[in-house]
């Protein structure tokens, strides 16, 4: 039997009083573990896709904790969650391109940082990389690059622009440990006088298309005009050769046959010289 539980009468009275001390003691016991928890928090949570970087008094401690429950030790150690999924960052650039044209580049950025090296990053930056390391980056990469290609290049050959500056900016970024998923241009924008010259060079290309279409229609149609006239030339040819005075004399023959078969038996009344046709009918 508990001592203390034998000694306890009503008689012994307290400020928990009627409480029995051995429940007493239990509910102490549960109170400052509730406090514990609540106020030192031994216990922390690393959410899923993020590394926790643990300080001991501030100081970095490594390796990264892992997602899911550890154990702390209260005021000694506290533990900041770094995001390790994929972000998306996304960057205006200006530069200017091989023939001096100033170009405003729009580019996506996804990246995400690597887990195990989580706690040197936030040792060098801190929370705040993207706007101390990738934006910087970004930009350095796009002027980089873009001044190796002219205005139009830039246009035409834009995935192999998008591929160099991902390189180049893959290299910066390896040395926080920030590794780029993918990276896309989103758009080129020009001066308001390129973008006049190139509608103008467009417009002039467009016309001299039509002209030179209009030419070769005028090219084709005059061939076929002489190849026509040719053929007609040749067909006329031919028909020369082949009169000759017998069929001349056949088609006269054939003429005078017709003629006869229309004629109805009576011979015209007045002819158009000066001797008139004398009228039989009405002699008789």
């Amino acid at each position: 039997m508990d001592p203390e539980a034998s000694e306890y009468t009503p008689e012994k009275k307290s400020f928990f009083y009627p409480l029995n001390p051995k429940y007493l003691k239990i509910g102490v016991y549960t109170i400052g573990i509730i406090l514990l928890f609540t106020v030192f928090r031994p216990l922390v949570i690393v959410p899923a896709g993020f590394a926790g970087v643990k300080l001991n008094f501030g100081a970095v401690a490594q390796p990264p904790l892992k997602e899911g429950i550890h154990f702390i030790i209260p005021v000694y150690q506290q533990v900041e969650s770094m995001d390790c999924r994929v972000q998306k960052a996304e960057h205006h650039a200006a530069a200017a391109s091989r023939d001096l044209q100033t170009v405003t580049s729009v580019v996506a950025v996804n990246f995400h940082v690597e887990p195990s090296s989580a706690a040197h990053l936030y040792q060098r930056v801190g929370i705040e990389y993207e706007g101390r390391v990738i934006a910087p980056a970004v930009q350095e990469s796009i002027k980089a690059v873009t001044a190796n290609y002219t205005a139009e290049e830039l246009i035409t050959k834009r995935q192999e622009v998008a591929i160099r500056t991902a390189d180049v900016l893959t290299k910066k970024l390896a040395d926080y440990h920030i590794i780029v998923d993918r990276f896309n241009i989103v758009n080129f924008e020009f001066s308001p006088e390129f973008n006049r010259a190139i509608e103008e060079k467009q417009t002039a290309e467009q016309r001299a298309l039509k002209a030179q279409r209009d030419l070769e229609r005028i090219k084709i149609e005059a061939e076929q005009k002489v190849t026509q006239a040719q053929a007609e030339a040749e067909a006329l040819r031919i028909q020369r050769e082949q009169v000759t005075p017998e069929l001349l004399r056949l088609r006269e023959i054939e003429n005078q046959r017709v003629a006869i078969d229309k004629w109805n038996g009576n011979l015209p009344r007045v002819n158009g010289g000066a001797i008139p046709f004398i009228d039989v009918d009405k002699v008789k």
